[in-house]
């Protein structure tokens, strides 16, 4: 699959973007906050793995309330908000690009041809820098959920000890 946009590496400045929450207002990368986020995008959660690495990362919310972690797809808020009351998840924040693309074409990972996300991870610091970057090869594929973690956390700890 051809994925539109540049494809990002670690040090990079985040790009901005114009997505909407479940309440269809809009969020920008401005609005995400100052500290560790963590950018979960994938195809659907309406697909095994994108329900498997939501909730994952819903575990690892609960256990750190510091880091913000976003799933980005291009479900509508309703499907998205349905999903989430279904599973009980509540501390990862649903985000959709089904507007704009424009979280897909900035960050590299809108497939076209089908007008969904691929499946990726995006690590961001308090100064807005990527500090982790996966594209996930086979969207079928699990991300490296550990290597993910560990960039948040060490960063995290790095500007607590600041």
């Amino acid at each position: 699959m051809t994925l539109a946009g540049p494809e990002l590496k670690v040090g990079d400045q985040a790009p901005d973007f114009d997505v909407v929450d479940s309440s269809l207002q809009k969020v920008n990368l401005e609005k995400t906050g100052k500290g560790v986020r963590i950018f979960s995008v994938l195809p659907s959660l309406d697909t095994p793995v994108c329900d498997a690495q939501t909730r994952r990362f819903e575990e690892e919310a609960e256990k750190d309330q510091n880091i913000r972690i976003y799933t980005i797809s291009m479900d509508l808020p309703f499907a998205q908000t349905r999903w989430c009351g279904n599973f009980g998840i509540n501390k990862v924040v649903m985000l959709s690009d089904h507007r704009t693309g424009s979280f897909g074409e900035n960050y590299g990972t809108l497939i076209s041809d089908l007008r969904i996300e691929s499946r990726a991870i995006f690590v961001v610091d308090a100064d807005n820098r990527l500090v982790h970057v996966e594209y996930v090869k086979e969207v079928g594929e699990h991300p490296n959920y550990q290597a993910a973690l560990a960039a948040a956390k060490a960063v995290q700890a790095t500007h607590s000890a600041a």
